[in-house]
């Protein structure tokens, strides 16, 4: 879908589309970017103000441009990893255009022709472009996360990715290994940081685990089941802290134990600030010794991540060096 500054009238106003380009707005109207502004819509959603606003940036970018990065990710609807409060806006622009350069946007160059899906009337990147763009930037943590969210969602063409992954890109090497990893059965983000856990902590683990009893019966399903084990492993986070659904986990947990499971959750904060305690708790489990190797392979994967206050500063720096006219900092 192309944009239509074409059809931009001498008040900066386009047909079919709020936002108004060129023409101071106050009043009623909140600034997108310099000379562009979208008309205030109390009551809407999230995700619906996203699109109004890409909407908006469509009048800015040359044709054939596309969404991509996290962008065109949060589009397609994949889990995303940890990111700051405010994040750029992330577009790829077809052939060798002049690519604009405004606060919160951040182009790339492709380096083939646009081949996009329309989604809510705006052009998004291939999955494998978004992936690839994401990689140059994230660690393998985060990598994963949306790789593992992109599977899950079946959007993923495993022949481009082949290609993709083949070639000498930037940002194919991070991508290679998150790939190498992924497992589109995870169903949320933290499962897959739960999972890779597992990974570097020589666990191994059968995601989405059908569970039976002793008679052959199926008693439930396990976000991740230690293989050779009845141990249940499963993240938990905030939805469980509420009085209906704590109802619900007390009864299904009564009814793995009477099958002779056993559960063991654990939060985000386990992982990331406690790796040693929950490694105690595994090699206990597993009847081996303790091997600290393990827990380091592990902080450097966090430290090199979203997770960490030194991985966020990373990404925040290169994306403050290519828009330079934004001050990020304070939003992680």
């Amino acid at each position: 879908m192309g944009r239509m500054a074409d059809q931009v009238t001498e008040a900066g106003n386009v047909p079919g589309v709020e936002a108004i380009r060129g023409q101071v707005r106050l009043a009623g109207h909140r600034r997108v970017s310099h000379g562009l502004y979208l008309p205030l819509r109390p009551g809407v959603t999230t995700d619906a103000e996203m699109v109004r606003e890409l909407r908006a940036w469509q009048l800015v970018l040359p044709d054939r441009a596309a969404f991509t990065h996290v962008t065109g990710a949060r589009l397609r609807g994949w889990q995303l990893p940890k990111l700051p409060e405010q994040v750029p806006v992330f577009a790829a622009v077809e052939g060798n255009p002049s690519r604009p350069q405004r606060a919160g946007l951040i182009c790339s160059r492709l380096v083939r022709a646009t081949d996009t899906k329309v989604i809510d009337g705006v052009p998004v990147d291939l999955p494998e472009e978004i992936l690839l763009r994401a990689a140059r930037d994230f660690g393998l943590l985060d990598t994963a996360i949306m790789v593992d969210a992109a599977r899950h969602a079946g959007d993923v063409d495993e022949r481009r990715m082949s290609a993709l992954l083949d070639s000498a890109r930037p940002g194919v090497t991070v991508l290679r290994r998150a790939w190498q990893v992924s497992d589109g059965r995870a169903e949320s983000g933290p499962e897959t940081i739960l999972r890779l856990f597992d990974l570097t902590m020589d666990v191994p683990v059968e995601p989405q685990a059908v569970l039976h009893d002793p008679y052959g019966n199926v008693v439930g399903r396990a976000d991740l089941l230690i293989v050779g084990t009845n141990a249940i492993q499963e993240y938990v986070g905030e939805v469980h802290r509420s009085k209906d659904q704590h109802k619900v986990d007390v009864r299904r947990e009564r009814g793995l134990n009477g099958a002779s499971y056993r559960i063991h959750g654990y939060t985000l904060d386990d992982l990331v600030n406690y790796p040693v305690t929950v490694m105690h708790e595994l090699d206990r489990l597993l009847d081996r010794p303790h091997r600290m190797s393990r827990v380091r392979r592990w902080q450097r994967l966090v430290a090199n991540s979203m997770f960490s206050e030194l991985g966020r500063q990373r990404v925040l720096n290169r994306w403050r060096r290519v828009n330079g006219m934004i001050d990020w900092s304070r939003t992680a």
